[in-house]
């Protein structure tokens, strides 16, 4: 989302991207308090099927839309990957840290580069090749394997940031020809379709606590994507990026003190370099007045 300089408001735009911090921490958190009885494909279709409500001032957006055959098979490939994706996600927060969950995802935008240079066409020049180098360099220190037991929930998060990294790709294709209401409304309905079957498989009757959280989840969510347009209308990218380190910062104090989870100093550093290097590609590009293609982080999860 391009920001004219000269409307440009950085310390508004600060401000927002905490506030959207604030949210993602939140949504993280609250599905990490929900805990593992719930299997993660439910709790990930419960989010999307109560965060519907949210559709509806979407409802006209989506009644006009005249899709062709091409635009719905973008759509639904999308649906696919963002499903699996949040499955994910999901899991790996039962299985790992706060932290490492959100350190990890800072690797999505750094997929999403890849991937925009070998199906997309843009340019891979040096400096995203090693921006790139770095973030792999940052996720080897989070991960540290050969010197810990990595488990699935490790995995997961890969997995997660690889697919959440297509979903964004896809957007970018389907954002061109399409309202953003319509791009934001059908990834929401067929991301609860795609999800239904694999939360039937494993169903178990929630609480109405249960539910109260997952609601919640859905709420913080859809804020935290309210607020982080807000950030990128009000200031550049470059200005924004820099500020999601605090979700790392936020998701470490969490971690410890609500689920006397151990600060691991090595996951901080990790998360520090794998942001930095996306920081870095994010101000080169700024600066040579390029079309972004690095998303800012947190523009594909939840």
């Amino acid at each position: 989302m391009a920001t004219d300089p000269s409307s440009s408001r950085p310390v508004a735009g600060v401000l927002w991207m905490i506030v959207t911090g604030f949210c993602f921490v939140a949504v993280t958190a609250l599905v990490k308090y929900l805990g593992p009885r719930i299997p993660a494909a439910e709790s990930a279709f419960l989010r999307y099927l109560l965060g519907l409500v949210f559709l509806i001032p979407m409802i006209g957006a989506l009644r006009r839309a005249r899709l062709t055959r091409r635009q719905l098979g973008l759509f639904g490939a999308r649906g696919v990957a963002h499903t699996l994706g949040v499955i994910l996600w999901f899991f790996a927060m039962t299985q790992i840290p706060i932290a490492e969950v959100t350190a990890m995802n800072y690797l999505n935008p750094v997929y999403v580069t890849l991937g925009a240079a070998l199906f997309l066409g843009e340019t891979l020049a040096l400096r995203r090749i090693l921006a790139v180098g770095l973030a792999l360099v940052g996720a080897l220190i989070i991960l540290r394997p050969g010197f810990r037991e990595l488990s699935l929930g490790h995995f997961a998060m890969l997995g997660t940031a690889l697919v959440f990294g297509a979903s964004y790709l896809l957007a970018k294709v389907v954002a061109d020809e399409t309202e953003p209401a319509v791009v934001v409304g059908l990834l929401s309905i067929t991301v609860t379709i795609g999800l239904a079957p694999f939360a039937a498989a494993v169903w178990i009757t929630p609480t109405l606590w249960e539910l109260t959280i997952l609601f919640g989840v859905a709420v913080f969510a859809t804020a935290g994507h309210f607020t982080m347009t807000l950030a990128l209308r009000s200031a550049p990218v470059a200005v924004t990026q820099p500020v999601t380190f605090l979700q790392l910062v936020w998701a470490v104090t969490l971690g410890a003190v609500v689920f006397g989870e151990p600060v691991d100093g090595w996951v901080v550093l990790g998360g520090a370099v794998i942001l930095g290097s996306v920081s870095f590609i994010t101000w080169r590009e700024a600066v040579l007045k390029r079309r972004r293609v690095t998303p800012a982080v947190g523009e594909t999860k939840y």
